[in-house]
């Protein structure tokens, strides 16, 4: 244990990661044709396939993604205690076949859980799940809790329906019969393959707005289509403090009031205001006025610390800085989420 980690246990509540990443070995090749695949460019460079998607020039390989050695020792430099895993944005699969989607979730979600086994006091893993097909995804979340020991189920923001479709409420019913959170987080990897916005092509913008623009349709979604109204004890964790949710909330709230047909009873009767509270939202939004925007729409009770642990617009140990005095909330709130007691 560092002196860095050591201290940082002793000023509070375990530091806990909520939005941490991992590519998991034996999940290579488990999709059949469409991968993953890891490799070696011609000129040298790695690159990880899924689909028709290529990514070049990250290595995946001996990195904190897939090495669970260097991912605990940066998590120590870092000052982060706990860590809850998650699939990689890329490999949602959203677009095979249910049966080999199905198949696919059922090898990660092995994968997670042995991986997770081995440092069971650092790690917690989320279970992916095949939304070709809502039984099927909820009969392996059921699984994945029940045998497995996984602690979340993790989704897209468009997981080939929408997240309000009257079909998505068997999954979140039994979420809450598990008793385990969902998790939505955005992929860069289009309907067919990369961004379907040649827009989103540009400056990497599918990354860096992309994402923004996918969390906040979620939190639309979940707040306008009723979703939190009709599962009131549903725990839902949008990523990267649900986009751009806490600047356009007036526009929301805005909205409900002014006449419109679409607009339910209950948003009419309740406002905006309650269902967004009811969010949860990682803090991984880059600036202390962001946060500080977010934590004046949304409170502080619902709000948890995550990094991107490791990947391109993570921070490690400033990450920890970043958030200064509210981090003892926030790990008591992550604690509260993944109903470690």
């Amino acid at each position: 244990m560092t002196d860095q980690h050591r201290v940082t246990r002793e000023a509070g509540p375990d530091v806990i990661d909520v939005h941490a990443h991992a590519v998991l070995p034996m999940s290579l090749g488990a999709a059949g044709a469409a991968g993953p695949e890891l490799g070696t460019s011609p000129d040298g460079r790695p690159f990880y396939r899924v689909g028709d998607y290529v990514l070049h020039g990250v290595r995946y390989e001996g990195s904190p993604f897939m090495d669970v050695g260097v991912r605990i020792e940066a998590m120590d430099a870092a000052g982060i205690h706990r860590q809850l895993l998650s699939p990689n944005p890329l490999t949602y699969f959203h677009d095979l076949d249910a049966r080999t989607a199905a198949g696919y979730c059922r090898a990660h979600n092995d994968a997670m859980a042995e991986l997770v086994r081995t440092h069971p006091d650092r790690l917690l893993g989320a279970a992916q799940l095949p939304m070709q097909d809502i039984g099927a995804a909820v009969a392996e979340l059921e699984r994945s809790v029940r045998e497995l020991g996984l602690s979340a189920a993790y989704i897209g923001t468009d997981p080939g329906r929408r997240l309000d479709d009257p079909a998505m409420d068997a999954l979140y019913e039994a979420a809450v019969g598990l008793d385990v959170p969902v998790f939505v987080h955005p992929t860069p990897i289009g309907a067919g393959g990369p961004p379907d916005d040649p827009r989103m092509r540009r400056f990497d913008l599918d990354l860096l707005f992309g994402f923004a623009a996918d969390e906040t349709l979620a939190v639309a979604a979940l707040v306008f289509g009723g979703v939190l109204h009709r599962h009131p004890r549903l725990d839902v964790c949008v990523s990267h403090g649900g986009g751009t949710m806490a600047y356009v909330a007036g526009r929301f709230a805005r909205a409900a009031q002014v006449p419109r047909a679409w607009v339910p009873d209950f948003l009419r009767e309740n406002g905006v205001e309650p269902y967004l509270r009811r969010l949860w939202l990682d803090t991984h939004v880059h600036s202390e006025r962001s946060l500080d925007l977010l934590v004046e729409v949304a409170g502080t009770d619902r709000l948890v610390f995550g990094t991107n642990f490791a990947g391109w617009d993570a921070g490690g140990a400033r990450a920890v800085e970043e958030v200064g005095g509210l981090m003892p909330k926030l790990s008591t709130n992550a604690a509260r989420l993944l109903r470690l007691g």
